[in-house]
This record gives C-alpha cells, structure tokens and sequence, in this order.
C-alpha cells in the first residue's frame, strides 16, 4: 500500500514536472523578429511619403518602366535567352579540367588572360548580356583574373563601338578607348588575382587533386555547337551603322538570314549529338520559318518561337539535353529578376538616354565639363551605374560633349560606362560575392578616372 502510494506520488511529481517545463515560456528571438519588422516599415514610409504630386518623379517612374520595356523587347530576347543557353551549355559540356587548364589560377597568365581578352571581345555583348557567360566559366573553376578580364572585355572591347566612336568623336578619343579598353580587361583582371591571392591560390591547389572529367563527345564537337550558338547571338544582335555603305551594313543587311543559318545547323546538331527525334526539330523548324516569313518586320516573333521550340525540344528529350536546360534555368533564375531590378533603379535615377530621370540631366553636364579629378571621377561613376546598350554610349557623348563635356571625362565615361551597370553589379555581387564585387568595380572607376585625367591633359 505505500508503495503504491509512493509510486502514485513519482507519478504525480513527473507529471507535475513536465507541466513546469510546458509552461515556461520560450525565448524570443528578436532578431528573427526586428529584421522584418524593420523592413516592413521601411517600406511603409517609402509609400507613405511617395511624391506622387512631384512631375519629376512621376516622370522618373515612367522613364523607368519605359527603360523596363525597352529592355525587355530589345534585349531579353535577342540577347540574355541565348546567352542563357550558352552559358547552360558551359556549365554542362565543359570540362572544369579544361577550364582550370586554360583559364584556372594556375594557368599560364599569357594563355589565360589572352583567351579571356580575346574570347570576351570576340562576343562583343552589353555589360548585362556578358554575365550568364561570366557566370558560367567562373563556376566551371576559372581563375578570378581571366573571369574577371573576360568580363570587362565582353562589353568594353566592341570592334564597331570602337570604330564608330573614333569617326563620330574623333581619333584620338577612339585610340585612347581601345588601347585604354584592351589594358584594363588584362591590368584589373591581374589586380584582382593579387588582392584575392591567397584564395587564388586555395583554389589552384584543390583543383590538383580534381579527378579527370569524362565528357561525352569529342572536342571537335563541343567547338562547333559553342561556334554555332555564339553565330546566333551575334549576328540576332548585329547593329547597323551609320555609314550608309560599309561591308558592316552589307551583314546587316542578311543578318537574319545568317541567324536562320545558325538555327539550321544547330537543329542539325540536336539531331545527331543530342538525339532529339528529327521530326519535333523540323516541325519547330517549320512553324519558325512561316513565322519568319509571314512577319518580316517583326523578327522577334520567329525568333520567340524559335526559343520556345528549342526548350520544348530540349526539356522533351531525356538525357544530357535535360541537363542542359536544367543548368540553363538555374541561370536564368538567378540572374533575371537583378537585371530587371536593376534597369527599374537605373531608369528611375537616369532615365533613358535623352530623357531624364530623379537626377536632372544639368547637373551631369555641369559637373563634368573641363579636366579636374572631380569631373573624372563623376563622369567614371556615374558611367559605372548607368545602363548603356551597345552603341548607345556614342550619340549619348556627343549630345554631352556638346553641351560642355571634357574629353577627359568623356574617355573616363567611355572606359566605364559600356563595362558596368546598376545591374550588371547587382549580378556580379550574387555570382561572387560583396567584397569581390567592390573591389572589381572601385578599380574600373578609379582605373577610368586616371585615364581620363591623363587624356584630357594631352588632349584638352
């Protein structure tokens, strides 16, 4: 009887003990709770106090999405969707072995920086196009000095940029822009690796021990699906110039019908290293080509329906092709929505080329005439975060030049303008980091100031 008494009591003391613990109250973790908070707020004043009576920033709002628009029509298409599947392609069909081999931290710097130089200038895209291209090679294990020279010298190094530029603003300011373009892709790409050194160098010694890749099918293959693909984004993209005769204008002329060419070849190439069932490639090919024809002023309409076949052919067929989309939509995700987000930003503080944003367009005329570090270094940043599509930054000088603008700070514009965006930053800093991307951006504007400066005092 007491024992049972005993027992009835150790029952009740547990019982009595977990409703203790149940009861106590649990820690709140404030900083789970302060930092949404926070945001929620911020966001909150931000609407609250909208200045929706202001023009300017109605204005603004508009310009922005005008920018958004144009954007989209102009560029996401014709230039991000098969940059895109390039860089998938990389991510998939090249080895890391050849990459680290080639372009890795323990490279020949000669081999390394050329092939980054070259290869970027060769693409001659925007500086929002080059990223999914950047993105890739760096994640197949490229050191960060080639990565970052093949960065600069995609947007930077553009032969008819170049060109158009020594015509419409004047030789020298066209030789200082490609000799100034062709030494920074090399000289920031190196000052990166000798900042980031010793994780330059963590990286060259694990890729020691990387066992050998197999890869599927012969380089000869993978050369000539990369050259077909990279045929498709230049030539959809190839802009016409202004001189009304020029073997530039005559490829201008039938660049579609290149671009179809390309398109044809790479059908092929789906059918006989792909294996994708030769009857889904010529039905897109059909329903593409009467697109083509029945819309001839509206390019993007068969060039949409191109892209959407190409990803149904590619996401129907099991195997590598599936894999390639796979990686191709994992960049697209990622990079998209800092892209937009950063046009948005860029047009809503600048505007469009020729039309004004927040900052009126005075101000930046005002404060880049003459020579002084000051007008360098304003012309460099705001260059930096500004958003230039190709060939744009040309008339956009001269209209500034025109109104007071140094050539000093107009060189400085040039050097960083085409390389860097809002946008552009905002991808780089999700490929590789906050601290990398600071430093890579400080050294082009700071590179940029100083080469304006010593231009604008031999050419006043």
């Amino acid at each position: 009887m007491d024992s049972h008494a005993v027992s009835q009591k150790g029952l009740v003391g547990d019982h009595a003990v977990e409703n203790v613990e149940e009861q106590e109250p649990s820690r709140v973790d404030w900083g789970a709770i302060w930092k949404p908070m926070t945001v929620m707020i911020a966001v909150f004043f931000v609407f609250f106090f909208l200045p929706m009576d202001s023009q300017r920033f109605t204005n603004a709002v508009l310009e922005s999405l005008h920018l958004v628009k144009w954007y989209a029509q102009e560029h996401v298409l014709l230039c991000l969707v098969p940059a895109f599947f390039i860089a998938g392609a990389i991510s998939c069909f090249v080895s890391q072995a050849a990459v680290m081999r080639y372009m890795g931290p323990a490279a020949n710097k000669v081999l390394a920086y050329g092939v980054s130089s070259v290869s970027g200038s060769i693409l001659a895209v925007c500086s929002c196009t080059v990223l999914p291209l950047f993105a890739g090679i760096w994640k197949r294990g490229a050191g960060l000095g080639p990565a970052i020279a093949f960065l600069y010298s995609g947007p930077a190094i553009n032969i008819l940029a170049i060109v158009l530029t020594a015509r419409i603003l004047g030789l020298p300011l066209g030789i200082a822009r490609a000799v100034g373009a062709i030494l920074f892709s090399v000289v920031i790409g190196l000052l990166m690796h000798f900042f980031f050194l010793k994780e330059e160098t963590q990286k060259a010694e694990a890729a020691m021990h990387l066992p050998p890749v197999e890869v599927e099918r012969p380089l000869w293959q993978n050369v000539i699906y990369f050259a077909t693909m990279v045929g498709i984004l230049i030539f959809a993209n190839w802009g016409k110039s202004p001189q009304p005769v020029s073997v530039w204008n005559s490829i201008w002329a039938v660049k579609w019908w290149i671009t179809g060419a390309f398109a044809i070849v790479l059908g092929y190439e789906l059918i006989l290293w792909f294996r994708v069932k030769a009857y889904k490639v010529v039905l897109a090919g059909i329903v593409t080509a009467i697109l083509a024809f029945a819309f001839p002023h509206e390019p993007l309409v068969a060039f949409g329906a191109g892209i959407i076949g190409l990803t149904i052919l590619v996401t129907t067929t099991r195997g590598e092709s599936e894999d390639w989309f796979n990686s191709t939509w994992s960049f697209a995700l990622q990079i998209t929505p800092l892209l937009l987000g950063g046009v948005l930003a860029a047009g809503l503080l600048l505007g469009r080329p020729g039309t004004e944003g927040i900052i009126p367009s005075e101000w930046v005329s005002n404060l880049v005439g003459g020579n002084s570090l000051g007008a360098n270094f304003f012309s460099a940043l705001v260059g930096a975060f500004m958003y230039f599509a190709t060939l744009t930054e040309v008339p956009i000088l001269q209209g500034l030049i025109g109104s007071g603008m140094g050539n000093g700070p107009a060189l400085a514009l040039l050097l960083a303008g085409p390389a860097l965006s809002l946008p552009n930053m905002l991808v780089i800093r999700s490929v590789m980091g906050t601290t990398k991307t600071v430093v890579y951006c400080s050294l082009v504007i700071i590179m940029s100031t100083i080469c304006g400066m010593a231009f604008g005092h031999y050419f006043p």
